[in-house]
């Protein structure tokens, strides 16, 4: 298989991203998502799913959670005996330090980039939720014989959503001309998916260039500074896409799942999204109870009534009690007579005295972790 020449590198969000709440307690790769996956399940199963055993997992601040979570990654379907899902720390684990760029995690540990035998490098991020074949995107790409290939989505909504996202700029042949942030002001944008595949000595050249050129430049950046003399390609992606770069990306993206069809185009039989499982009871639900079009985790007791919404493993939802187009994180519990809507509930948050607390889903509302309401 070609792909077993790639090495893969899964990166963290920049600092113009910040997801408000979630983000104080753990890196967005290791968010919840869809009650059972963490959002760094998607790119290192895309990566395991085409064949790259060897993984490299940078993280930026609250490592915790993350580490935890990938463990020694073999829950991952990756062979150990000639690959690996490393954890890769930058000097800094402060979230809001402008200097913590990914160019500069990628130098601390260039020597173990340096040093494997992989011709190219696949770089995908932590921070967003699709499934994508790099087997034959790398195929492409040197098919092509192109310096760099960037993967983009095409949306038609970008005026009121993906503010946080960077846009590529094609010419009629395919060609990058320029990376640039979503202005809003045009809603049919190519928003890019912050994928890159190159060679690998490519990739360490243009490291040594945007260290040499700012402290504070990122692989876009460079990428950007280089479009007028490499040859960069856009590759279009299709199927589901979801960038959580903000708080609003992380329910939406959630939310949207909880349709059928919509799921089916990220979930595939013959493409596993690989995930630690947790070998707790099947969720119960008693006489009741009345769910209606919601994904729920296993280890939960249902008394009440779920509609269109996520609930996480361990949820209780007491008698009486409305949920809905909500998202409960792990261990959450909601009391008797409690009506929610719109809200995103953090781990382990109980909401039993309060009974009412509504948002419209264009605004989602946020219950701290641990939090007793």
């Amino acid at each position: 298989m070609i792909m077993a020449r790639a090495l893969g590198i899964i990166s963290f969000s920049e600092n113009h991203v910040w997801v408000e709440g979630l983000e104080d307690h753990r890196s967005i790769a290791a968010f919840s998502f869809l009650g059972r996956y963490r959002v760094v399940d998607f790119p290192i199963s895309n990566m395991s799913n085409s064949g790259i055993d060897r993984i490299q997992v940078y993280i930026r601040s609250s490592p915790q959670s993350l580490v935890g979570h990938i463990g020694t990654g073999r829950h991952f379907n990756i062979n150990s005996k000639s690959g690996y899902v490393k954890m890769m720390f930058t000097e800094s684990l402060q979230e809001h330090d402008y200097y913590n760029t990914d160019v500069k995690a990628y130098y601390a540990n260039l020597e173990h980039i340096e040093n494997t035998s992989n011709t190219h490098v696949v770089i995908a991020p932590g921070y967003m939720v699709y499934t994508q074949d790099f087997d034959a995107l790398l195929k492409t790409h040197i098919d092509s014989e192109a310096d760099i290939t960037v993967l983009y989505h095409s949306v038609d909504n970008a005026k009121e959503s993906y503010q946080n996202c960077f846009c590529v700029n094609l010419n009629r042949q395919k060609g990058v001309e320029s990376l640039e942030q979503n202005n809003g002001k045009v809603k049919n944008r190519n928003i890019s998916m912050d994928t890159y595949v190159m060679r690998k000595d490519l990739f360490i050249e243009l490291l040594k260039e945007a260290k040499k050129t700012s402290s504070m430049y990122t692989m876009r950046t460079i990428i950007n500074d280089k479009c007028s003399e490499l040859d960069v390609r856009g590759v279009a992606h299709r199927g589901f896409f979801a960038p959580i770069t903000d708080f609003k990306g992380y329910y939406d993206g959630n939310m949207a799942l909880v349709d059928l069809k919509t799921a089916q185009n990220l979930f595939n039989p013959s493409w596993p999204i690989y995930t630690r499982t947790s070998d707790s009871c099947p969720t119960q639900y008693s006489d009741t109870a009345d769910v209606k079009k919601s994904f729920l985790a296993n280890g939960c007791k249902i008394d009440g009534t779920v509609e269109n919404s996520v609930i996480g493993r361990d949820c209780v939802i007491k008698s009486g009690a409305v949920v809905k187009n909500c998202i409960l994180l792990t261990n959450v519990v909601i009391g008797e007579g409690v009506h929610i809507e719109g809200q995103v509930v953090d781990k382990n948050a109980k909401i039993t005295k309060v009974k009412e607390i509504l948002a419209d889903p264009e605004h989602p509302g946020y219950v701290r972790r641990n939090d007793l309401v």
